[in-house]
């Protein structure tokens, strides 16, 4: 069968290849590596012309297999969700590999230039296609390929100028690249010097070129203290956080965890998203009980709250945020509204059409959407104050919300979520990628504090300082712990380039890929060469 149809190997091969890379490269497995060659096997059959049908049912295949195995953990929450979503992810991913297959026929034989840039136009659009992704339907801007190197942050300085698009850019980049070099080796039987590959080379001068040179500012740090905060982790299971039956023992575990890690010394204790079993302002003694824990404990709180309007109000919206209580004054009002909210978790978009659909958290009604990114003051003692960017739940997958907080002046970014919604499997780790790209892109360290799952705190270089385990080695785990922060003071009072200028790579990324693809539409099939000739 595989001598009639030599197509059917490589489409197995491809297959499997670029379903496992994909899956490899990020969290759990963590093996960044994958993904400077998650693509090459595809490019490189890109090569050979496959039959459209043949190439885009295996990209697609393949892509649909490794996202949903990606998001295997949303079955904890919809299972629906889950082989809806995986799949999509996978079909917007496999438009850039079309395209690919589109492109790289068209490339062979050009001149170098026109191969180079058409190299360029396709790492363009995969950064394009990363932010359609996060704009379509309320935003899932999960994994962008950046985020496979959260663990290895000198690759990923250059988003403190250009964002994680940058990053993604360039291992796009590398895959094509490589591709391009193992063609030439191995298909057009290049020896001595005629193998070197230009794409390659570009490639490879651009990985050198948006790393190597920023290790000055990694290893220039002038580090010093900037809190003292214990993190509280309640690990309340999701089956009973919202069972009023045991609302009382709920806050009772949240007590006993508390005053237990309050023995430390520390500047400020922080709780995560929708700590309380009671929405704030609508319970009478939800304030009075927060109120009570930062006085008996003697440090300022800060923590993650429903709320339904304001104090004394009849307002009857509900909003997801959190608060600052201080244990002299008590509740600080205002408090901050969280502005990108879930979609199908904490509203119904198009509700005249999903009307139908239930929401996984079970508030009536939908959450209402904040608007500010003013960060919030808490005391930490002395008489001096921090600013404190506030990203809830998984706000901070998005770079502008980031960004705006530290425009706004923040000192140090602060993610309050649950992330016990998703059982302890890969999703915490998944998602604490995210928290990497945004302290490199603002240049503000990021402390992150879960109901369950990945607590700890970043710098500003996106190394991590601390993770919270349990005596098990697992971040999944009821228990506190106090960390001291500290900051670069290079970066205390200025904003990075990517915090004053915003998304302005993306742009030329867009511009880029419309460019590249009239210049290929446009291009005639290369002259014959002559025997020996090597187009470089």
């Amino acid at each position: 069968m595989w001598e009639r149809h030599p197509g059917l190997g490589w489409s197995l091969g491809i297959f499997i290849s670029s379903a496992l890379l994909a899956y490899a490269a990020f969290p759990p497995f963590n093996v960044g590596e994958a993904a400077y060659v998650f693509a090459l096997p595809a490019v490189l059959w890109a090569y050979k012309k496959p039959s459209f049908r043949l190439f885009a049912w295996t990209v697609l295949a393949a892509q649909a297999v490794a996202w949903t195995s990606l998001l295997g953990w949303l079955h904890h929450t919809s299972w629906v969700g889950m082989l809806l979503l995986g799949p999509f992810i996978g079909v917007l991913i496999g438009l850039w590999y079309l395209a690919a297959w589109w492109t790289v026929p068209r490339l062979q034989g050009q001149q170098a230039m026109v191969r180079l840039i058409g190299m360029l136009g396709l790492a363009a659009l995969w950064v394009v296609l990363e932010w359609v992704r996060g704009w379509l339907f309320g935003g899932f801007p999960w994994l962008p390929l950046a985020a496979s190197q959260w663990q290895r942050p000198l690759v990923l300085q250059i988003a403190s100028y250009a964002g994680a698009g940058a990053v993604s850019f360039v291992l796009v980049m590398f895959n094509l690249g490589g591709a391009a070099y193992v063609h030439r080796i191995f298909f057009e039987g290049a020896t001595g010097l005629r193998k070197r590959s230009p794409e390659f080379m570009l490639a490879l001068m651009l990985l050198v070129f948006t790393s190597f040179p920023l290790l000055a500012e990694v290893l220039g740090q002038q580090r010093r203290p900037l809190v003292r905060a214990t993190l509280v982790q309640p690990y309340i299971p999701q089956g009973e956080k919202w069972d009023r039956a045991r609302a009382t023992e709920i806050l009772r575990t949240i007590e006993r965890v508390t005053f237990a890690a309050a023995a430390n010394a520390s500047d400020l204790i922080v709780w995560p998203e929708a700590v309380t079993p009671w929405a704030l302002f609508r319970d009478p003694n939800v304030q009075p009980w927060i109120e009570s824990i930062s006085k008996r404990t003697g440090r300022p709180l800060l923590l993650g709250s429903i709320s339904v309007g304001q104090a004394g109000t009849a307002d009857e919206q509900w909003f997801n945020g959190a608060f600052v209580v201080d244990p002299v004054k008590g509740l600080l009002l205002p408090g901050y509204a969280k502005r990108k909210l879930v979609p199908f978790g904490e509203y119904i978009p198009l509700r005249p059409v999903f009307g139908w659909l239930s929401k996984f958290v079970p508030i009536g009604g939908d959450f209402q959407r904040g608007v500010s990114a003013r960060p919030l003051a808490v005391p930490v003692g002395r008489g001096r104050t921090i600013q404190v960017g506030l990203l809830i739940c998984y706000e901070d997958n998005f770079p502008a919300l980031a960004r705006e907080s530290a425009f706004e002046g923040a000192e140090l970014l602060a993610v309050l979520t649950n992330n016990a919604w998703f059982g302890e499997g890969g999703a915490a780790y998944q998602h604490a990628a995210h928290s990497v790209l945004r302290a490199i892109e603002t240049r503000r360290p990021v402390l992150r504090c879960g109901n369950g799952g990945w607590s700890g705190w970043i710098d500003e270089f996106g190394y991590i300082r601390a993770t919270l385990t349990g005596d098990n080695g697992s971040v999944y785990f009821r228990g506190a712990e106090t960390v001291e922060i500290t900051r670069d003071l290079r970066w205390r009072d200025r904003p990075s380039f990517y915090t004053q200028h915003g998304d302005w790579f993306l742009a030329v990324c867009a511009v880029l890929a419309t460019f590249v693809y009239y210049i290929v539409l446009t291009l005639r099939p290369p002259l014959p060469r002559s025997a020996g000739e090597t187009v470089f």
